[in-house]
């Protein structure tokens, strides 16, 4: 009889692994390597710098197919001496096991993963199991999980469903799974006057109080109240700066940046049309020049509460005897670019450590997390 899948040790095989954005590190072969035996068909789907793998089991084009997806790309390990243990040594002790990307997210891949081989040996179900997984979601994600989905599209795949692995819980193994994201856009604002002397002010224009009263204007606006399934939208100001080291001159250029973090209420292009809008009224006030420049990272999503999200909340409750909330807090995830492909529901391991020196994860989360996934796998082709 074959082993189960232990997901600990597959943990350890991919934390070992140093893939830092972009660079693989030879994590999708370490799963190449465990999908294949157990009949998935694997592929690689790499792009510019980024390789991704598409690992399926059961016929292409199923009526039915159940989604995993996730990323074995980890952020840097920052100051290397701060670190207690090797950042990629999988180390092992007092019930946790260290390392970069233990908790985010190579435990969840390593879970489901686990959770997929044995499910499909075990209990072969009419319809596919995928798993779509990226070396590029701390970067870009330009060439992740979108070219996966491009690919997708082109051949023919397709997901009924898909769970996102990232971690969700804040404090407590079961707490909390994610139904939805915020959107998230930034606006690059560049105020330009005219350069003078401080002693003769009214021979110049000073972009900084111009500035000011701006982003004054931006941050004590209210947005929003919130919606039924998200907190209010929010804008923070993170920089003002004029790059300027003398005290007698007013400089001739000031810039600044804020982030927007926005529910259902808004999209992206509502939001651009009133940073503009604020741009050109203090131009207009000030005869300053305002620059804007935007950058959208995702738009606000949200998998209406039904079948998927009850399918999850229901496995989580009996593998830990918790019911999760459904939340739509938190920064952005792959699921933005999933939620246009089909339904997605994010689940996955307390988040506390994740990025952090010393990451780590519970070894006996990670157990319970595979319980989890292979629960769901079970109901969902019951």
């Amino acid at each position: 009889m074959t082993q189960p899948i232990d997901p600990v040790a597959l943990t350890s095989d991919l934390v070992r692994c140093a893939s830092v954005t972009p660079e693989e590190g030879g994590a999708l072969g370490v799963l190449s390597d465990v999908l294949e035996v157990a009949g998935f068909t694997c592929t690689r789907v790499d792009r510019g710098e980024v390789s991704n793998l598409y690992a399926r089991w059961g016929d292409k084009g199923a009526a039915r197919s159940f989604g995993f997806n996730g990323h074995t790309d980890v952020v840097p390990v920052g100051d290397r001496d701060a670190w207690t243990v090797d950042p990629f040594g999988a180390e092992i002790k007092d019930g946790y096991l260290y390392g970069r990307g233990a908790t985010d997210m190579k435990s969840g891949v390593a879970a489901f993963a686990a959770a997929a081989v044995d499910f499909v040996r075990e209990s072969p179900p009419k319809g596919a199991v995928i798993l779509a997984i990226t070396g590029d979601e701390e970067g870009d994600a330009i060439d992740g999980t979108v070219a996966l989905l491009d690919w997708m599209e082109r051949e023919g795949e397709r997901m009924s469903a898909c769970l996102v692995g990232e971690p969700t819980c804040p404090n407590k193994m079961g707490e909390m799974m994610k139904i939805g994201r915020r959107g998230s856009m930034t606006g690059f604002f560049t105020v330009k006057g005219i350069q003078g002397h401080s002693a003769y002010p009214h021979r110049a224009l000073n972009p900084v109080p111009v500035m000011a009263r701006l982003m004054d204007r931006l941050a004590s606006h209210e947005l929003d109240s919130g919606t039924e399934h998200f907190d209010a939208s929010t804008l923070a100001v993170t920089t003002i700066d004029t790059g300027n080291p003398a005290n007698n001159v007013i400089p001739a250029e000031c810039s600044a940046t804020v982030n927007i973090r926005f529910n259902d209420a808004h999209s992206s292009g509502s939001l651009s049309t009133w940073l503009r809008d604020e741009a050109d009224r203090i131009a207009d006030e000030s005869g300053a020049t305002v620059d804007l420049r935007i950058q959208v990272s995702g738009e606000s999503f949200i998998t209406p509460p039904g079948d998927l999200s009850a399918l999850i909340a229901a496995s989580v409750e009996a593998e830990t005897g918790v019911r999760p909330e459904m939340s739509t807090t938190g920064g952005t995830s792959d699921a933005r670019f999933v939620k246009n492909h089909c339904p997605v529901v994010e689940f996955g391991l307390v988040g506390k450590t994740m990025h952090q020196v010393d990451e780590r994860v519970a070894v006996d989360q990670v157990h319970q997390l595979k319980a989890i996934y292979a629960r769901i796998l079970q109901d969902y082709f019951a």
